[in-house]
Parts: structure tokens; sequence; C-alpha cells
């Protein structure tokens, strides 16, 4: 098979992986509701948290991830041995890239999937773990000051491009991470609305009193 022929079955191969539906899968097998039904209507951990519960919204969470870090990681150097036509630099974010897509619009669920936040959360350890701390500093530093898993998403997905520039990660990382934090903000655009109105819902992990 010729290496073009590699290149398409990769990128293929990443957009499935990505479209696995964890959150559908979750709300299915534990309650027996379509998640995209329920709650916020998001399949994504979040909404499994609050229409599911909280183990079903980690394994979620978990899974998502580890879609995006598969990718980048093992999938990206098994095709890669096989004389992919493409820089390595540029071969890994675009098949992050690919999965991020496939998590947000899945062939599985008519196109309709979940926000991308953990998917691209994977991609970005795969591809820059130290640039990713930063970021998930600013996300929970967000989230526990105002109980808003949309505006701490949007603020870390915000910085990490910036980040990225200041860590000198490779060119096309960085250009790819703008790529994705623009269709990742884009997908929360409904959150941002509800934001400026004060009408979006806060998300509480563990209330007063409960023990983890």
């Amino acid at each position: 098979m010729g290496s073009y022929a590699m290149f398409i079955l990769s990128v293929f191969a990443a957009y499935i992986i990505g479209s696995f539906p964890t959150s559908y899968i979750m709300g299915k097998l534990v309650k027996g509701i379509d998640v995209r039904e329920a709650g916020s209507g998001n399949a994504g951990a979040t909404n499994v948290l609050r229409t599911v519960g909280k183990i079903p919204a980690l394994i979620t969470l978990i899974v998502d991830m580890a879609k995006g870090f598969l990718v980048v990681t093992v999938l990206a150097d098994y095709f890669y041995s096989m004389d992919v036509p493409f820089v390595y630099e540029f071969y890994k974010p675009l098949l992050g890239f690919v999965a991020i897509c496939g998590h947000i619009w899945p062939v599985w669920l008519k196109f309709r999937g979940g926000k991308g936040v953990a998917t691209t959360l994977g991609v970005a350890l795969g591809l820059a773990p130290l640039v990713l701390l930063p970021s998930l500093v600013i996300w929970i530093a967000v989230f526990a000051w105002k109980k808003f898993v949309s505006l701490a998403s949007i603020l870390s997905l915000m910085a990490f491009p910036v980040f990225a520039c200041i860590f000198g990660c490779p060119v096309y990382t960085t250009v790819f991470s703008v790529a994705i934090c623009a269709i990742v903000i884009y997908k929360h655009k409904t959150n941002i609305a509800r934001l400026i109105k004060g009408q979006e819902s806060k998300t509480t992990i563990f209330k007063r009193g409960q023990t983890p």
C-alpha cells in the first residue's frame, strides 16, 4: 500500500477513534437515556456528570482524553513508520485535529457530538505536556473561582496557543492549537451567550459536607 494511501487510512482511523461516543454509551448503559436529550444537551463528561453520575462522568472524561492521546502517540507513530509523506511535526497535530473533529462530529450520532474539550486535553497531553500544565492551572483556578466549566475551558483553551509560542513548540503544533481552539470555542457559542446573560449553569463536583 502506498504512502499516501497509508496517510488517508491513518486520517480515517483518527476520525473513527475520535468519534467513539463515550458519553452516549454511558447514558444508555447506566440510565437508558440519550445525554443529548437531557441536561445541557451536550455529549460530554460535564453533562454526564449532571445527568448520569460521577463515576460515568469520570469514565467518560478518561476515555475521551485517551482517544486524543492515543491518536497523537500510538496511532501517529505506527503510521508514520510506514513512510507517511509528511513531516512528523505536521502529521501528529493533524491527526489530533482530526480526532477532535471526530468527537465533535461523530458519524455514529449523526454528526452531533460533544464540544471536544476532553479529547483536546488528551491531544495536548500527547503533543506538548509541559505547555498543557499552565493551561490546566488556568482551568482549575477559573473553575474554583466561578464554578463554570465552560468559562474555565474557554479561557484555558485560549491560553494554550499562547503558551505554545512561549515554550517554543513546533510551528505546526501552534498553528493546529489555534485551529482547535477556534473550533472548540465556537462549539461553546451557546455557553458564551448564557455567560453574558448570566444564565449559565454552575457545576459542583463535591457538595458542601460531602466526602469525596
